[in-house]
């Protein structure tokens, strides 16, 4: 049979089609989390990702049946980050939040408008090592929340409380 023309357009017309629908049809779920609004991982995920949130890797830190969790303030290698970046705790864990001194002066804000089901803040912006500031979660939710001085810059942390 002698190739024509036309045969040879619709035999790449139909390698075409295959190559671009590879993969539609496939029944396997995909490694990434579900874009789920209600779902509290998607919740966390989102924030960090958006926020480009430092030292967040995916990880959320298991810390769950632990009645006192400490997050260091002012980690990583600037000094610029949540140490943990996210973890998953328990109603009625305290969460203390100790300053490392590095990185300048910080704080921890948390509030709705940046979809956090809790409103707290640590207060005034502190930069000495050391210093401590704790909030227990009394009812599940979702946690995200900020330094003030160092929002823009990638200074987020997240937990989920249930």
């Amino acid at each position: 049979m002698q190739p024509t023309r036309r045969r040879f357009v619709r035999g790449a017309i139909a390698c075409s089609v295959t190559a671009l629908t590879a993969g539609c049809n496939n029944d396997e779920p995909d490694d990434e989390p579900p874009d789920d609004p209600d779902d509290p991982t998607s919740r966390i995920d989102s924030y960090l990702t958006e926020n480009d949130a430092n030292l967040y890797d995916g990880t959320i830190v298991d810390m769950t049946d632990v009645a006192e969790i400490t997050i260091a303030v002012g980690a990583g290698e600037d000094g610029l980050a949540y140490d943990p970046p996210a973890a998953k705790i328990s109603v009625d864990t305290t969460v203390i939040w100790e300053w490392t001194g590095r990185g300048g002066r910080h704080n921890v804000i948390s509030e709705s408008q940046i979809g956090s089901d809790f409103e707290f803040s640590s207060g005034d912006l502190i930069g000495d090592a050391g210093h401590t500031w704790s909030y227990t979660f009394e009812e599940s939710g979702v946690a995200v929340y900020y330094c003030q001085a160092h929002r823009a810059v990638g200074h987020h942390g997240g937990l989920i409380i249930e």
